[in-house]
Parts: C-alpha cells; sequence; structure tokens
C-alpha cells in the first residue's frame, strides 16, 4: 500500500469521528497555542533588551566616584567628588586598550524657548561621548572640542526635549535659555529610546564640558566631574582597558596597599548580558510550563488510538485477511496520530500567533514570532504524534488477524 492511499485512510477514518478527533487535538491546540504566545512575549522581551543594548553603546565601562571617610565618617559611593577631566585624558592617553574616553557632570534645570519650558537632564561632556554612544545628529552639527576649550555656550538637544519646546520645527540655529543662561542650538541628536532602566535617554541636553563646569553645575572644585565613560577598542579588550584604568586612577589618586579606591568601575555590558539572560531565562521557563499541555495532549491521543484500535479490530483483521501486512497496519495508524498532532499544530500555531498580537496589544508588551518558533513547534507537535501514537499503532499491528476477525 503506497503512502497516498494510507493517507485518504487515515483522513477518512478522522473524518469518520468528527468531535472526537477535534477534543483529541485540543490539548495539543492548547499547547503548541501556549508555546507560541510564550515564546514570542520573551523573544519580544529579548529584542527590546537586545535594542536598548545598541543604543547605549558597545564595549563601555563607567567610572565613577568611590566612597572615602572624613572625619571618622563614611561616605558613600558616588557622593564626593574624586574624578577630574584630567583624569580622563589621562585613560585615553595612557590606557592602550581604551579607545575613547569623555568626563561629564550632570545637572537637572528648566530649560525655556519662548513660552514654552521643559525640566530636563543637563549633562556637560566632550566630543568623545557621542563616539563612545555611537549617538549622531539628525540635524546640525555635534559638539567640537573647540566648543570645549572656549566653554561656548552651545548646547544638543534630545528628541524629547525638542518635541517639548519647537514641536516639528527644526531647533538647530534657535536660542534656548538654559538655567535662564542663553544657548545656541548647534545639533538634534538621533532618537535613541528607552533605556534598559527605563528612563527617556532622549530627555536630556549636552553642552560643553567647560561651560557646564562655570556656569551650570555649582562645585567648589571646577575640574571635578560627576563620571567618566571609557570605550574598550574591542569586546576581547573590555577587561583589560577595565583593569588598566583601574591601576592608572590608582596610581593618580595614590592608593596604595589596602587602601580603599575612592573611585569605582562599572561594566555596562557585562550588567545589560545579565539582563539578557534573565530574560532568555524566562522565556525559556514559559516555554517549558507552556509544554506540559503538550504531555498531556500527547497522553490524551495515545487513549484515544487505544481506543480506536479497540474499536477496529475486526476492520483490521478484514485487512490484514485480504493481504495488509503488519508494516500497513502499522503505518495508518501511525499516521492518523501525526495527522492529529499536525491539524491541532496547525491551529495551534494560528491561535498562539493571535493570542501575542492580543497580549501585545492590550498589554503593549512587546512580542516577536519567528519562523523558528513556529518550525520548532510544528516540527513538535509531529514529534508527539510519532511518540504518543507508536504504542496504539504497534498493538494493532500485532493482532492476531484470526482473533481479530472474531472479536466483537
Amino acid at each position: 500500500m503506497d503512502f497516498l492511499q494510507t493517507l485518504k485512510i487515515a483522513l477518512r477514518a478522522l473524518r469518520t469521528n468528527k468531535m472526537r478527533s477535534f477534543l483529541t487535538m485540543l490539548g495539543i491546540i492548547i499547547g503548541i497555542a501556549a508555546v507560541i504566545a510564550m515564546m514570542a512575549v520573551g523573544a519580544g522581551a529579548r529584542h527590546v533588551i537586545s535594542q536598548q543594548i545598541a543604543s547605549i553603546g558597545s564595549n563601555i565601562i563607567l567610572v565613577i566616584p568611590g566612597s572615602t571617610t572624613s572625619g571618622g565618617i563614611r561616605i558613600g559611593s558616588g557622593a564626593s567628588q574624586t574624578l577630574t577631566s584630567d583624569d580622563a585624558k589621562a585613560i585615553m592617553a595612557e590606557c592602550p586598550s581604551v579607545e575613547a574616553a569623555a568626563p561629564t557632570v550632570r545637572s537637572t534645570g528648566q530649560v525655556v524657548y519662548g513660552n514654552m519650558n521643559w525640566s530636563t537632564a543637563i549633562i556637560g561632556t566632550t566630543p568623545e561621548m557621542f563616539d563612545i554612544r555611537e549617538w549622531p545628529v539628525t540635524s546640525g552639527r555635534s559638539l567640537g572640542q573647540q566648543d570645549v576649550d572656549s566653554a561656548a555656550k552651545v548646547c544638543l538637544l534630545g528628541q524629547t526635549v525638542a518635541e517639548n519646546l519647537f514641536g516639528s520645527t527644526d531647533p538647530v540655529g534657535k536660542m534656548v535659555r538654559i538655567k535662564k543662561i542663553p544657548f545656541t542650538v548647534v545639533g538634534l541628536l538621533e532618537r535613541k529610546g528607552q533605556s534598559p532602566q527605563g528612563t527617556d535617554q532622549d530627555d536630556v541636553i549636552y553642552v560643553p564640558l567647560r561651560t557646564a563646569q562655570r556656569k551650570l553645575v555649582g562645585s567648589q572644585f571646577p575640574n571635578t566631574v560627576g563620571a567618566v565613560m571609557i570605550k574598550a577598542r574591542s569586546e576581547a579588550l573590555l577587561s583589560r582597558a577595565e583593569d588598566e584604568a583601574n591601576d592608572l586612577l590608582k596610581q593618580r589618586h595614590r592608593i596604595t596597599g589596602s587602601k580603599e579606591p575612592d573611585f569605582s568601575t562599572r561594566n555596562l555590558s557585562e550588567i545589560l548580558a545579565v539582563a539578557e539572560q534573565s530574560s532568555q531565562a524566562m522565556s525559556l521557563l514559559l516555554g517549558a510550563v507552556a509544554s506540559i499541555s503538550l504531555l498531556v495532549g500527547g497522553i490524551g491521543i495515545m487513549n484515544i488510538m487505544l481506543v480506536s484500535v479497540t474499536e477496529r479490530t475486526r476492520e483490521i483483521g478484514i485487512r490484514m485477511a485480504i493481504g495488509a501486512r503488519k508494516n500497513d497496519i502499522l503505518l495508518q495508524f501511525m499516521t492518523e496520530a501525526v495527522l492529529l498532532t499536525m491539524i491541532g499544530g496547525l491551529i495551534g500555531i494560528c491561535l498562539g500567533g493571535a493570542g501575542a498580537m492580543v497580549v501585545s496589544r492590550i498589554l503593549s508588551w512587546p512580542t516577536l514570532i519567528s519562523v523558528e518558533s513556529v518550525s520548532i513547534a510544528f516540527i513538535f507537535s509531529g514529534a508527539v504524534g510519532i511518540f504518543f501514537g507508536f504504542y496504539p499503532a504497534r498493538k494493532a499491528a500485532g493482532l492476531n488477524p484470526i482473533d481479530a476477525l472474531r472479536y466483537e
């Protein structure tokens, strides 16, 4: 008997008991739909995290002031000003594994344009920052070294600030007041989106470092900075760049022996990679939980196929009597089981995709259905049919023709 004829017989057998066939497929449908939906949610979350990692920049190390002790009182990390812009210059000049280093000072304040105003983050930095962050401008120009050296009153706007102050108008060349000081907008930064911490990276204004130190950020030590952002030459050199920066800063700050450093370094790539791994682990966990439905559906198929073998014992005997071989009987029942699971799998894939779209629309949660996940789900549904259909099929093929004919 050829496979096409076997397929026709299997389809006829499934059509004979439509309701039973549908109820048998129900476990597979629910299982596949759940797997597709959960994998779509997990893949969407991973995609968002990957975009956020890309928006931060690659191979980045952040140096911030560490804890210090003054008069027996220990001051927490970041509370004191122990880093200077000269530290950033030294790191860039003396650390071979470092591609660029940018000092930053940070403040918040009201920005005014005409009758519009907006409170935002104000960051003073050097031109290297935009290479480190891989953050180009969409209009105008970026900050230059001459702007820093001359403490020019110019600024770059993030997209959120520009939208709230200028709407759809190009802000380049316009005058804004930052903390009542007039600044000329020289560029509009490309949209970055949300950071891994959930903050809006576009809600920011960048000004030259020296301008911020002298006019916007009050400090009794004008050369101090709040942080230094470092970019390693490659991912492979990231750890080495961190070690080189640590050693150089200890030397510059005279940190010897067991004395605690007055700065700390953070590898942003490692932090973000942990977040991505956590998302992936959660996605796998959700998929594993949803797969339990497939196991239950497979057991249901095996039970129904055993019932079908019992009901069709006489039919099996007649087929054997007119020349059907054991392999023909085995193939027929295996085909029926695989058809049940694969049809259920197709329906489940459609329902899972629809469910993922509903989740995305109602909860505003990102979902991403990949060809890989659909293919795996479809193949897995077929594998469930083969695994759970083999025992009933073998039992049918092993029947004695004479006993089967006598069965009532």
